[in-house]
Parts: structure tokens; sequence; C-alpha cells
């Protein structure tokens, strides 16, 4: 058992080594966010250390271990490259037996900063609620018992979830990890600001159900112990001691699954692929004929499957929506706001070839003349109005209703408009102008030594966007500020379809005869990486 134990702590020391001497860049990237989790800690441990005394510690503590342990329990979801022990399938020839192998993959599972930041919160969390020898004592025990129990969950829910994980759609499940970081992390500074306004005692009533789920219950102990109630820190700690091993008896039945059962999750049954790899119905019969249609089916098709184009797509439809929608909530919000939801869809255009990567060539094929590549910016620009339309006009629709703000909605629609259709232009234009790669494998969305290119044609691109959407924002602002001009907003709306729509036709003609005459540039330049 202990050498199967260290043998394995080893292999993961080794991962850990070997990873980062592969480049500077890596051990530079390690390194600083080394650094930054650990002063993040050492910050949040001060924060906690200086509560004690508060009348309500307790409840800061043990919600704050609650959702430490949510943590624990998702991101492996989300970034299931992040530790490459995580996959126990890869130790499937050796000759381990489920058991000793859960207890050296736990030990493991303690190196690393996840695990030492988490000991540091829990430490906090402890420290502010413990008083006397009793509390101290069970703060130790606790404090243990919660970090086994932060690991055992991560270990058991990743292990239930390997063959999704390492399955080519199991993997598409990291792109939701941009929408779950945007909406948390609004979540968070909207909770923030109601706490700043209301006070922690809010959290009492949440924290006195917490107090009793593990791992928090670990924590809730040490409050109780500290207050005298030691046969509920008793209850509290066993609670915990209880879902430790419920969570390593699963995580071993899992483990003992993947050791023997074969992997049928990327099995198909042919009767089932042929009718999917047959079928022509569904929404697509709505798209036009001709290539225009095959292109604008194409182009929504890589938003579904693609990784990287759905990961870019989640999380613009997330922030478009969140900014202008947390703004309003937390009455500091202004209506012209919600043209963020087509600045950042807008965005999608830029770089349309790249999303291609080699398979462009394809693409390249059937481009002979202006007009055949002014049609496949043209399909391209539709599939993304597609979206883009509707969801720009929801999210203006909405933060109008939240801010009541309802004779501002035509000028604010137009001037959405007016810039969807300012960066559809642009876009096509980048595209031709400042094509770059994007990687298929790992994180990177730019390839090496392209980062200049994508720098100029998206921050360049945007403020060319800016600046022709510049005689729609004059005309807004001189109807806002004249006398009796608030009384002719509403042509804004017309004025903004005309103009968005008018731009972008000017911006696929104008793109096109540079697509078609650098074919051979594009496709290097989409094809590296």
């Amino acid at each position: 058992m202990t050498d199967v134990t260290s043998t394995v702590v080893r292999l993961k020391l080794s991962l850990l080594r070997n990873g980062l001497r592969q480049s500077g860049g890596r051990r530079a990237a390690f390194v600083a966010s080394a650094v930054v989790a650990l002063l993040f800690a050492a910050l949040q441990l001060l924060g906690l250390v200086l509560l004690r005394g508060h009348a309500h510690a307790d409840a800061v503590a043990v919600l704050g271990t609650a959702v430490l342990a949510l943590g624990w329990a998702f991101m492996p979801l989300f970034f299931p490259s992040g530790d490459e022990t995580l996959d126990p399938t890869r130790l499937v020839l050796l000759p381990l037996r489920p058991a000793p192998l859960v207890r050296a993959l736990l030990a493991a599972s303690l190196v690393g900063i996840g695990p030492l930041f988490t000991l540091v919160l829990l430490v906090g969390c402890a420290v502010s609620v413990a008083h006397g020898a009793a509390g101290y004592g069970v703060a130790v025990v606790g404090v243990v018992l919660a970090l086994l129990v932060c690991v055992a969950l991560a270990r058991s829910v990743a292990a239930a979830n390997v063959r999704l994980l390492t399955s080519r759609k199991g993997r598409d499940l990291a792109v939701l990890s941009g929408l779950v970081i945007a909406v948390g992390a609004q979540l968070v500074n909207f909770g923030a600001r109601s706490l700043g306004s209301a006070g922690l005692g809010e959290l009492a009533p949440v924290a006195d159900v917490v107090r009793w789920l593990p791992p928090a219950s670990a924590i809730g102990a040490v409050h109780s112990a500290s207050e005298g109630a030691y046969g509920r820190a008793v209850l509290q700690l066993a609670l915990s001691v209880a879902a430790l091993a419920l969570l390593v008896g699963a995580w071993a039945r899992t483990l003992t699954r993947l050791m023997t059962a074969p992997d049928g999750s990327t099995l198909q049954e042919p009767d089932s692929a042929g009718r999917g790899a047959s079928s022509g119905g569904g929404p697509g019969r709505l798209l036009p004929s001709g290539r225009t249609g095959t292109v604008m089916a194409r182009s929504l098709r890589y938003v579904w499957r693609d990784p990287k184009t759905k990961a870019a797509w989640v999380t613009s439809l997330a922030i478009g929506l969140i900014v202008p929608v947390f703004n309003a909530l937390q009455g500091t919000g202004s209506i012209y706001f919600a043209c963020f939801a087509a600045g950042m869809l807008g965005i999608q255009m830029y770089n349309q070839f790249g999303q291609d990567t080699s398979a462009f060539w394809m693409v390249a094929m059937t481009i002979s003349s202006p007009r055949d590549a002014y049609v496949e910016l043209r399909g391209r620009a539709l599939a993304l109005l597609v979206i883009t339309l509707p969801y720009a006009t929801l999210v203006t629709v909405l933060t109008t209703a939240m801010l009541g703000d309802w004779p501002r909605l035509p000028e604010v629609l137009g001037l959405s408009f007016a810039l969807l259709g300012a960066m559809l232009a642009t876009g096509a234009w980048t595209s031709a102008r400042f094509p770059y790669s994007i990687p298929q494998e790992g994180h990177r969305n730019v390839a090496a030594g392209q980062t200049g290119l994508a720098w100029i044609a998206i921050f360049g691109g945007m403020v060319s966007a800016a600046l022709l959407c510049a005689p729609v924002i004059a005309l807004t602002i001189a109807l806002n500020v004249s006398a009796g001009g608030g009384e002719w907003t509403w042509v804004l709306l017309p004025v903004g379809a005309v103009y968005g729509a008018t731009i972008t036709w000017a911006g696929l003609r104008g793109a096109a005869p540079r697509t078609a005459a650098h074919l051979p540039e594009i496709l290097a330049a989409v094809s590296r990486g």
C-alpha cells in the first residue's frame, strides 16, 4: 500500500516537473498563477482572522467552506485537462486493486496549488470561529476532514464522468467554463453589493442549514465546540466522516467499473448512425438554397460542433447579456449598455476563415472570382445574423424593461443594429486582410507568432467599427440634446437598421475582391499551428 501511494505521489510530482520543463512560458505562467493564488489565499486568510469575534463570523466560515466544496465538485468537469491524474483509465493495464489505488490517488490529489489554496482558506475559516482549547482541537480535525471531503468529492465526480470527459462530445463541456465564470463573477459582485448594504446577518438563515451539510459541518463543529456544545460538534464531525466514507466508497466502485468494463460510450447502432447522417430535415430546410444556404449551414454547424467556436459564442452570449442586465439589477446601468450584446456577437465575424483551419482549402477551391468570395462572405454574415439579430433585440428589450426606459428603446435598437452592421463590415475586411490560425489543441486561440495579427484584426476592426457608427451616434446625440428632438428619436430605429444593412453590404463588397485575390496567403495563414 505504501509503495503504491508513494509511487503515485512521485508520479504526480514528475508530471508537474516535466510539464514545467517544456517551455519557459509555461514555467512563468505556473509561477505567476501560484503567486496570485497564494497571495489571494493569504489575503482571504487575513480577512477571516480579522472576523474573529464578529457576531456572524460562523456564517461566513460555514458558507465559505460550502463554496470551496462546490468548486472542487464542478471544476474538474470544466477543466478536465488541468490534472493528468484525473483519468484513472490510464492505469487500467497496471495490476492495481481499487482500495490501494484510491488511497494513492487521494494522496496525490493533495499535491498542487489547488489543495494548498483550499487548506489556507479552510484554516482561516476554522481560526475565525475557534475559541478555547476544545475549539482549536476540533479545528485541527475539522480542517483535515473538510480538505479530504473536498478532494474525495472532486475525484468521485471526475471518475464518474471520466468517459464523458475523455470523449469528443464530452470535451465540449469545457466551453461552459466561460459561462460559469462570467455568471459566477457577476453573482459574486451582486451578492457582495447586497451584503454591503444589508449586512452579514442576511447569511445567517442559509448558514443554519449549510452547517449540517458536509464538509461545511466540519467547520460548523469548530464553532459548536467553541460554544461548549460538544454533542453537536461530535455529530457534525460524524457527518463529515460519513460523507468522506461514502465518497471514497463510491469512488472505489467507479474505479472498479472503469478498470473492468469496456468503454461503449462511443459506440452507436448502425441504424441510428445512418439515420443521423442521412437526415435532411430540421431547421436546415429554412435556409436559402444554393451556395448561400450551404455556407450558412456550415457556419452554424461550426457554432454547434467545433469546441473553439462554441466556446467563443458561449462566452459572447453570456457577457453580452450579463453586462447590461446585472448593471440594471444593481441600479447603476444605462439602457445604452444593451449595445454590448451586439458588440460582443459582432466580434464573431472577425477571422472568419481562421475557424476553418486547414480545411479552408476546400472552401478556397470553390472561390474563383470576387462574386464567389462575396457569396461566401455573405453566407457567413447571414449565419451570424440568424443568432445575433434576435439576441441583440431580446437583450435590448429586457434591459429596457428592467430600467423602465421604454421611450429610448427605438434609439438603442437602432444603435445596436448600426453597430452590428459596422462590425460585420469590418470583420469581413479584417478576415481577408489579417487572417490567423486557431489551434485545435490546447487552450490557445492564436497560433504562435500570429498574436500581433490577432490584435490588429480585432482591436483595429473594433475601432474602425466605432468610427463607422459615428454618423448614427452623432444623430443620436443631436436629437437628445436639441429642444424637441426627443420626439424624433424613434427615427433612429429605421435609420440604424438601414445604415447597418448598407454598411454591411459595402463591407462585404469591399472585402470580396481581396479575398479572391489572396486565397493562397489566407490559406497559408489559417493553416499554421
